[in-house]
């Protein structure tokens, strides 16, 4: 089964590309099947890993950042895959 997990935070505004840097610098052991990290408005940052790994499983994760540099908690959620199409 394939398990992706969302990793959403919003830093404080004009930090944005400090949030992305950081998001980029956090290794996970063991590391994801993929793992793609994107940006948005609002100084936004998203990090999705796969996982090939029950829906349940205990897997790595992004930590909080300092709190100095976000808005508010870290948003998280965990998919399971469906397929494609």
């Amino acid at each position: 089964m394939t398990v992706a997990l969302m990793w959403e935070a919003r830093a404080v505004p004009g930090r944005g590309g400090e949030l992305l840097q950081w998001a980029r610098a956090q290794r996970l052991d063991p590391g994801p099947l993929r793992r793609e990290t994107f940006r948005a408005p609002q100084d936004r940052v998203l990090v999705i890993t796969w996982w090939d790994a029950p829906y349940d499983a205990e897997l790595p994760e992004l930590p909080e950042p300092d709190s100095a540099l976000i808005t508010r908690a870290v948003h998280r959620w965990r998919f399971e895959s469906v397929g494609t199409g």
